[in-house]
């Protein structure tokens, strides 16, 4: 069992359509999209709100939240997220007007209740397909599935022979790679390599060192020139 196996945390918001109380419990390992489009795992309907606004994701024993580059920003007890932020019980998040409340304690009743209702939110199971959401940039709203064990992203132009290309004059020619040494393989896990590109890449806002790969978790935010990627791990 993982030593953050009984880790545990509550998003609670009410609903700008209904008024309604909305409560989902995220466990350890868990990653959850928060914005407008119906298939975030918390899903808000609100004008100010971007397609995929904000991902909440469990790395080393925290909850931390990452806004993806939205149109309006993702603030923290009142404070505009630049980087990851990690979130603490009690800790209000605003989504420009929508408001969230993030705690830290969940009762046994509230766990079985959001089992039962849908809302319990679990990490990624092992296989399936990775996606690439397009968060902000040009192609905003994109979803692109990762088909082949190795993927190379590039600017989109006449002659690419890239895998993936950008609208996005900021990225390089190519800029990036995705790969996986054994797909399908419940450990294997997917990297990232810069392939030298002018502007960098970054993973969670940091620059990673060109021409080593560096491994990818579920939710990890991907900055590729000026375009915001989110890198999602779906099991099976």
């Amino acid at each position: 069992m993982s030593k953050y196996a009984e880790s545990l945390a509550k998003m609670t918001w009410d609903d700008p359509v209904t008024g309604q109380r909305r409560e989902y419990v995220l466990t350890a390992g868990a990653t959850a999209t928060i914005g407008r489009s119906s298939h975030n795992e918390i899903h808000i309907p609100e004008r100010h709100v971007s397609r995929e606004h904000a991902v909440i994701n469990f790395r080393n024993g925290i909850f931390m939240i990452t806004d993806l580059n939205s149109a309006n920003g993702t603030f923290v007890n009142d404070k505009r997220l630049t980087e990851p932020f990690p979130l603490a019980d009690g800790d209000v998040i605003r989504l420009y007007v929508p408001v969230l409340h993030f705690s830290a304690v969940v009762s046994e009743a509230e766990k079985e209740q959001a089992r039962m209702t849908g809302t319990l939110i679990v990490p990624a199971g092992a296989g399936g397909t990775p996606t690439l959401h397009i968060t902000s940039g040009p192609q905003e709203g994109a979803a692109i599935p990762i088909l082949t064990p190795q993927v190379t992203i590039g600017r989109a132009t006449r002659n690419a022979t890239w895998d993936i290309s950008l609208q996005d004059r900021a990225v390089s020619r190519p800029h990036c790679r995705i790969s996986c040494e054994a797909p399908g393989e419940p450990d294997a896990p997917w990297t990232i390599t810069d392939l030298g590109s002018a502007n960098g890449t970054l993973v969670d806002g940091v620059p990673i060192p060109p021409n080593e790969p560096q491994v990818l978790h579920d939710g990890a935010v991907l900055t590729i020139g000026e375009t915001t990627v989110l890198f999602r791990m779906h099991g099976d």
